[in-house]
């Protein structure tokens, strides 16, 4: 089953109070999915008692992981009305198990000096996804960044040489070496490495609001860190570096540290 992103509209951001709609909050989430709120311009929020950014336009947005049972505590306050309160369950959903072989043994059982190595840039792209700028890039409707066969699904248990991993945390999508990467949405270059022992080839492109996309197993990368992106844009080429078996693009979704699946932001079609 797929993720659905969720698009709520909590009043309408650019109207008066006395012209926007009824409020609603969402009742229900799937696990792994982004959910965007609209909400009136003055508005403050929270999830389970942290504070939720409301951008300048009053748009909300965060992520339900892919383990999350719920339910969520979700409070909106609206300037001069009462503050709104919903109590949101978590659709859990079914994830397979996928096998993939021809991986290099390096990379499933890495020596301690290489763990060492894997662990500093790990936790390199953790700091990037850090960033919480005000930015609403991720309010658009994204766009497969290439096109090609879907060859691993988000939150998949992994069997890699016939060695249990962890849980798959992007989309993988099978395309020939050297094919153009899009940028799926606009955003800031937060990260950008040609040479991670696990991802190889490696861009992360912020959203805004703690959202941001990462790309890896790149053959070549376009862009630069802190560089602006629109969506469309070329940021590098399809390759198999790092631990891959062949050539495809992995593209993950985050909020912040927490996992989504990009497809829960794509269009249906």
């Amino acid at each position: 089953m797929r993720a659905s992103s969720r698009w709520v509209l909590a009043g309408l951001a650019a109207l008066s109070a006395s012209q926007a709609q009824a409020t609603e909050l969402p009742r229900t989430v799937q696990q792994g999915s982004l959910v965007r709120l609209c909400c009136y311009l003055g508005a403050s929020a929270s999830l389970q008692g942290k504070p939720l950014a409301v951008s300048a336009n009053g748009h909300i947005v965060f992520g339900v992981g892919r383990d999350e049972v719920g339910p969520l505590t979700l409070v909106v306050s609206i300037p001069g009305q009462a503050t709104l309160r919903q109590s949101v369950l978590v659709e859990a959903r079914a994830w397979p198990t996928e096998r993939v072989d021809g991986v290099p043994p390096k990379t499933v059982n890495p020596p301690p000096e290489i763990a060492q190595r894997i662990a500093e840039e790990q936790a390199r792209v953790t700091r990037a996804r850090q960033r919480n700028d005000a930015r609403e890039d991720f309010i658009a409707t994204f766009r497969w960044p290439v096109r090609g066969r879907v060859s691993g699904h988000f939150g998949s248990q992994r069997i890699y040489n016939g060695q249990a991993g962890s849980a798959h945390s992007g989309l993988d999508i099978a395309a020939g070496s050297g094919t153009p990467i899009h940028a799926p949405a606009a955003g800031v270059v937060g990260f950008a490495d040609p040479d991670l022992y696990l991802t190889g080839g490696t861009v992360l492109l912020d959203h805004g609001q703690g959202v941001s996309s990462v790309f890896l197993h790149l053959s070549k990368i376009e862009v630069k860190t802190g560089q602006r992106i629109e969506q469309g844009q070329v940021i590098g080429a399809v390759g198999a570096t790092g631990r891959a078996s062949g050539p495809h693009l992995h593209w993950g979704l985050n909020w912040f540290t927490t996992r989504l699946d990009p497809a829960s932001v794509l269009p249906s079609d």
